[in-house]
């Protein structure tokens, strides 16, 4: 048998194919002219010829023998065996043998079907990759998901119908805000001036693509390239245009069937109703109804409104600037307008930059020299609206909104929404407080602001305010917004958590000072009460500080904290006073509002419950379901028992002769309440109540150069001015009212004596004199007592309350800023209040 050759290891040898090559040719001829046996080939090799070849039939000799005919079988390595009847084929790269019966036989290499090597694709296929899946079976699997998708997507598209009813509202979304009456006192929503296409100067079409869909004239409706950016800005923060083209946001917006909420059900068939929209419909067809749709902020629905609101110009007259800004706005009308009410520019102003830019790209020869031309975007009109901001009713609107927003109800939402919002105010004691305010301080400087607000203490709402002379003259609301010292007016506070802790009214403390707590400066009275004792009603009555030092000092000061914030008080404020001035917090340098201080007395004109102060009383929407309602859930801060007692003390500061409020008195009812002011006269208060209304008045001044605080002057104290309003605007408001009395005394506690009780006298040992103010003066920074002439209540005395005169105009009464050194407000603004901006007329919302 002959010996079968085999290609080396590793490959063929170099010169192999060149001799196959050879070989084959040299057979070929053989074929024509049959060889001689023994002769030798080309190669250099002996053949020898079969019958095969002797019958005219071509061979191929390989190295390794002669291949004759026979069976056919596949051989790797391109060279038949030697056997009788074999047959080599050359095919591709390298010659591959097809062996006969007389090649390696049955098994060999060459056999499919025995245990050889098998094919090439069989040898590749070893290890993990014998798992893979065939790349044919992945197309095919490809092949079919994709056309299901896709099928799905058709059948989806098929059945998704065009729409063809308007909103109900596209035109007019506005929601109105009643008084507690019912009656109207604000219309908010624009209704649109619908223009037609041609009216729309080029300008700001082009604004408006350029700003929301710059492929616009040339998509289907939908923006893949825009989809994508929208999902790079989301990762790297760049602002760029939305996913949603413009005919999306038109359907969205125009027609009935796509809600505004985010889900991909909605997001799919709004695309689907784009691109049916877009063929059905011209691109000038689905701009106009765009345009008049969309919301600019400012309450301006459409571009004719939006026009007005902002620049009181009709469409036609906006130049390619006005346009631009207008476009811009388009992406987040909400939050431009509040950082421009905050005078907040930069937002607007950086997307107004974003819209030049892509008109200079869209139009360069329109538009291209608008970016270095005008880099700034155009000034605006002030935001007011005429119809319902004027006078006090815009300081009404903003704080309705501003509850609503706090309770999930933005200022588009109203806008947009069509809902009835039943406000707590009073129209006529809406006028009253305006009236009682201005009539009673009209011989004032125009730099002394007063806040007023009247509260219901049975359920907490906001019947009546002050906060100003006129929203669009001045914005900033004081009733709601001037956070001041509260000096004396802080006491009843402490007072609570007094008898809270179970101590009586009669017990008696210090009323003699000066008087020194931990981490306090000294502090001194007005006056002292002759005797050096005083019991819990008198020093109500006379505001004797270093009673209400002590009382804070029994109790401890987070007693006294979680009482006032229980009623209302910021308790942010409070720590931050006890930070600061520590026990000089139990007599007032804690920051409060007028609203915050009517709502906190309610839990002594309510058995110790507290409401939450609010401004809305429910919210009802299109579909007549209530939406939002008032909180109607009180906080029990104090005992019934502990309330009917505190009134007993603070009714004293009305009824006494010696009473710091005896001006607030009402001929017809009970009364009750306490006065107060700051170092200085800086700030004034009087706080008072009947059963059925809680009223605050604080007043303060401001100078319109330098904005800084400064004294209200020797005139101002809380038992002069802000007590004549009190009284003027509860005389008007208790007109025609039940007279309820308050409770009895309750009389509870024990008898808690921090200072001896006075024996008693037969006859009078020392009359009180409303000019000796016992040991006047208090210690400067030095240690120096230094008493200004003339002045009955010395720097340092926070709470210094008046003593009346005889004809009970009163004396003075101030405060320190809780670190003794008498003179804490110099800065204009007391320790953590809100700073009011300039009292010039700022056309923005605060």
């Amino acid at each position: 048998m002959r010996r079968q050759e085999t290609d080396p290891v590793g490959g063929r040898r170099p010169e192999a194919a060149f001799e196959d090559t050879q070989a084959m040719m040299a057979a070929q001829a053989g074929g024509r002219t049959a060889a001689q046996p023994g002769q030798p080939t080309q190669a250099g090799q002996p053949t020898q010829m079969g019958p095969a070849a002797q019958a005219g039939q071509a061979t191929q000799v390989g190295m390794g023998g002669v291949a004759g005919t026979g069976g056919r079988r596949r051989a790797r390595g391109g060279r038949g065996a030697g056997g009788p009847g074999g047959r080599a084929d050359f095919a591709e790269q390298g010659l591959k043998g097809q062996e006969g019966p007389g090649g390696h036989g049955p098994g060999g290499p060459g056999d499919p079907g025995g245990p050889g090597d098998g094919d090439g694709e069989d040898r590749r296929r070893r290890g993990w990759k014998r798992f893979l899946p065939s790349w044919k079976i992945v197309v095919a699997s490809f092949t079919v998901l994709a056309a299901g998708v896709f099928g799905m997507i058709a059948v989806a598209y098929a059945n998704t119908p065009v729409p063809t009813n308007p909103q109900e509202s596209v035109d007019d979304q506005g929601s109105v805000i009643y008084y507690s009456d019912k009656t109207v006192l604000a219309r908010l929503g624009v209704k649109r001036s619908i223009v037609t296409i041609d009216k729309v100067p080029q300008q700001v079409k082009d604004a408006v693509i350029a700003a929301e869909n710059r492929s616009f004239l040339e998509d289907n409706g939908i923006d893949f390239r825009g989809m994508a950016r929208s999902l790079w800005s989301t990762v790297s923060g760049e602002q760029v245009q939305g996913a949603s083209t413009i005919t999306q946001q038109m359907a969205r917006n125009y027609y009935d069937g796509l809600s505004q909420e985010r889900s991909i059900q909605r997001k799919v068939k709004e695309i689907f109703v784009a691109i049916k929209l877009d063929k059905e419909m011209s691109k000038d067809q689905i701009l106009e109804r765009y345009l008049n749709t969309i919301y600019f902020g400012r309450g301006a629905h459409g571009i004719q409104a939006a026009a007005k609101a902002f620049f009181n110009k009709d469409v036609g007259e906006l130049t390619p600037e006005m346009a631009a800004y207008l476009a811009g706005r388009i992406q987040n009308p909400d939050t431009f307008d509040r950082a421009e009410i905050a005078k907040n520019l930069a937002p607007t102003q950086e997307r107004y930059a974003y819209v030049i830019d892509g008109m200079s790209k869209i139009n360069p020869a329109k538009y291209g020299s608008l970016p270095t031309k005008s880099p700034t975007a155009p000034k605006r009109v002030a935001y007011r609206n005429k119809d319902y901001y004027k006078g006090i009713n815009g300081y009404m609107i903003t704080e309705v909104l501003a509850e609503l927003k706090r309770r999930g109800i933005n200022r588009e939402d109203v806008e947009r929404g069509g809902y009835k919002i039943y406000s707590t105010f009073d129209k006529k004691l809406m006028l009253a407080a305006k009236k009682a305010v201005e009539e009673n301080t009209s011989d004032l400087s125009k730099e002394i602001h007063t806040g007023l607000a009247a509260i219901d203490p049975r359920n907490g709402r906001i019947i009546a305010f002050y906060g100003g002379p006129s929203f669009a003259k001045r914005e900033w609301n004081d009733a709601f917004m001037s956070e001041k010292q509260a000096a004396s007016a802080f006491k009843p506070y402490v007072l609570a958590a007094w008898l809270e802790a179970g101590n009586s009214l009669n017990s008696y403390l210090l009323g003699k000072g000066p008087i020194t707590a931990p981490g306090t400066n000294p502090i001194k009275n007005s006056h002292d009460i002759p005797g050096g004792s005083v019991n819990v009603v008198k020093a109500t009555a006379e505001s004797i500080n270093t009673a209400f030092v002590q009382m804070g000092e029994e109790v401890g000061l987070d007693k006294v904290i979680a009482i006032a914030a229980g009623a209302g008080i910021n308790e942010q404020r409070l720590r931050e006073a006890e930070k600061d001035h520590a026990f000089a917090l139990t007599i007032g340098s804690g920051a409060v509002t007028p609203v915050q201080q009517a709502g906190g007395y309610s839990i002594f004109a309510n058995a110790g419950k507290h409401y939450e102060n609010h401004v809305v009383i429910k919210v009802v929407n299109r579909d007549k379901a209530t939406v939002l309602k008032e909180n109607d859930q009180p906080n029990q801060v104090i005992s019934a028992d502990s309330a009917a007692d505190a009134i007993v003390a603070l009714q004293q500061v009305v009824k006494d002769p010696r009473g710091t409020g005896r001006a607030a008195a009402l001929y017809d009812r009970p009364v009750a309440g306490k006065t107060g002011t700051n170092d200085l006269n800086k700030e004034a208060w009087f706080v008072g109540f009947t059963p059925q209304l809680s009223t605050a008045v604080g007043m303060y001044r401001q100078d319109k150069k330098s904005n800084a605080e400064i004294p209200l002057g020797d005139t101002i104290q809380g038992a002069t001015y802000p007590t004549r309003v009190w009284h003027a605007f509860m005389q008007e408001a208790m007109k025609g009212k039940e007279v309820i009395q308050f409770p009895p005394a309750a009389n509870v506690g024990t008898d808690k004596n921090l200072a001896p009780k006075p024996e008693p006298s037969p006859t009078p040992t020392e009359t009180y004199n409303p000019d000796d103010n016992g040991d006047n003066g208090m210690p400067d920074d030095n240690g120096v007592t230094n008493p200004p002439p003339g002045d009955q209540c010395l720097p340092g005395d926070i709470s210094c309350d008046p003593q009346p005169d005889d004809d009970g105009s009163g004396g003075t009464e101030r405060s320190l800023d809780g670190a003794g050194n008498g003179d804490g407000l110099d800065s204009g603004a007391a320790p953590g209040a809100a700073v009011m901006p300039d009292p010039k007329p700022t056309g923005q919302h605060p």
